[in-house]
């Protein structure tokens, strides 16, 4: 059974944000979010709206591409 593109998103992401080293409190503050709502991306929760998106690919140094799974 294929992975739903949520699920895809969600695990991607967590990854990124282990890779970074930072905290969850460190990526909120930067991105403009509460520590929760870095815990509902986490969980599958929630997907951050697009300009938070485009902000936690800069704070987390990665490519959109990456996260969303995007294949060239």
């Amino acid at each position: 059974m294929e992975k739903s593109l949520d699920l895809i998103i969600t695990e991607n992401l967590k990854k990124e944000i282990e890779q970074s080293g930072l905290r969850k409190s460190e990526i909120a503050d930067a991105i403009g979010v509460s520590r929760a709502t870095v815990s509902q991306y986490l969980s599958g929760r929630a997907q951050p709206m697009l300009a938070t998106f485009a902000k936690l690919c800069s704070v987390l140094d990665c490519s959109a591409d990456d996260i969303l799974n995007i294949k060239k």
